[in-house]
Order: structure tokens, then sequence, then C-alpha cells
């Protein structure tokens, strides 16, 4: 991309002499054509917003992270953001592929407040429970129970719908943590749903596509009629 844009650069240099007779014409001409072929990068990763369906880092196989790099300042700033993204969206888990970062990293935390925000039948049938903030590298997954359950999921790299995802009821993780201590953590009903749905994220999938496609929904289409189609899904907070 930074290849083309630099011969286009040099094209638009080079006959700009033949678009207009004055120099603010010749300003203004190439202020207009360089905005139809370029973004100013301002922003670059790790992100402090979710990288959205579409982007190809997210349909990427995340890169694993090389063990002598495991405690570096490099991994450890990731993780600081993926933390801080988590905690700002009031995320469940994330993986560092959401902030444009393709390594194998996730983050997850389910804190007992969300239990407030929730009907407690709700709660109590998508088997939900406590999950204190947990970091792993390089993380693997082995199914410990091959029950499948079907539950709503979104993803905030596909903001604003949702659909019924088929999981498996227990799994195992095993992984680094920042320190680069070997942990093995086990898992069921929703937290287990969790390490399933970002360790998709590491291998380049979104729950789109193991959806029940005829639950794809918009989660705000009651909304989108009674504003009259004024509503605005925020990628940002």
């Amino acid at each position: 991309m930074l290849k083309h844009q630099i011969q286009l650069t040099k094209l638009v240099k080079t006959h700009l002499r033949y678009f207009g007779s004055s120099q603010s014409r010749t300003q203004s001409f190439k202020k207009w054509y360089q905005q139809l072929w370029t973004t100013e990068r301002t922003n670059l990763p790790p992100y402090e917003h979710f990288t959205q369906v579409g982007d190809p880092v997210l349909r990427q196989v995340a890169a694993a992270v090389p063990l002598e790099h495991v405690k570096s300042p490099e991994i450890e700033a990731v993780i600081q953001q993926m933390v801080k993204v988590l905690r700002k969206f009031d995320c469940v888990g994330i993986a560092a592929p959401q902030i444009g970062v393709s390594l194998r990293i996730i983050a997850m935390e389910f804190k007992k407040d969300i239990k407030r925000d929730l009907p407690q039948a709700t709660f109590e049938a998508r088997k939900m429970s406590e999950l204190p903030l947990t970091v792993l590298i390089n993380p693997e997954l082995t199914i410990t129970n091959y029950t499948k359950h079907k539950h709503p999921e979104g993803c905030m790299s596909v903001r604003g719908f949702s659909a019924e995802v088929e999981r498996y009821e227990g799994v195992k993780l095993t992984g680094l943590d920042k320190l680069g201590t070997r942990n093995e953590l086990e898992l069921s009903g929703w937290n287990a749903r969790i390490a399933q749905h970002e360790m998709d994220h590491l291998d380049g999938k979104l729950y789109i596509d193991h959806m029940d496609r005829s639950t794809f929904m918009c989660t705000c289409w009651e909304t989108v009629n009674t504003k009259s189609g004024r509503v605005e899904i925020p990628f940002y907070k």
C-alpha cells in the first residue's frame, strides 16, 4: 500500500501542471485528488477500539508469541491495552487481533456485577459464573465435555448483531501468563463459551462462521423502529 501511495504521489506531482492555470487551483486539485486514495494513518495498533469484521487481521491465523519475547515490554504493552479495551467496553473477553495485533493472546473476565444486569433465569440457564481476569499467551484448548448448548452470542468485532451459537459445555485451557508461567484452567458453562469464542479469534474465525443463520439479528432492531431509524451504533467509548 505504501509503495502504491508513493507512486501515486509522484504521478500527481508530475502531472499537476496539466490541471488548472493558477497555484490555488493546483493546490485545490492536489488536496482533492489525494483524498481519493490516501488515509492518513494517525492511529496504529494496538488500538483502543475493537477491529471490525472486514479487517483482514480478524481472518488471519495469529502468530504464536516467541518464548523469548513473552516477558518483553512489547508484549506487556499489548496485554495492558487488551485489558484496558476489555474493561472500557464492559466485555467478558478479548483476543489480540481485536486490537489489531495478530498474536496468540487472549484475556477473559466475567465480573460478578454482570449478574445484576441480567434476569436470574438467564444467568442460571446460561450457567454463568464469576471469572477473575485471566490472560493467556499461546493458549491451547481441549474439550472436556462434548455436550453442546445453544445460546445467543455477540462480538464486539461484529458490533450491533447477535445470533445463537452452539458451544461445548466444558473445556480446558493451558497457556502462559505474562511472567511466562504455565497455567491450566478448567472452564464450564458460559466461561467455557467465552474461551471458545476467543480461541476462534486466534484462528481467524468469528461466531458468524458457526451461528444458526436463522437467528442472526440486529440487537437494536426494536429501537430502530421506535426511533424511525434514527439510531447509531457506536464503535468508540
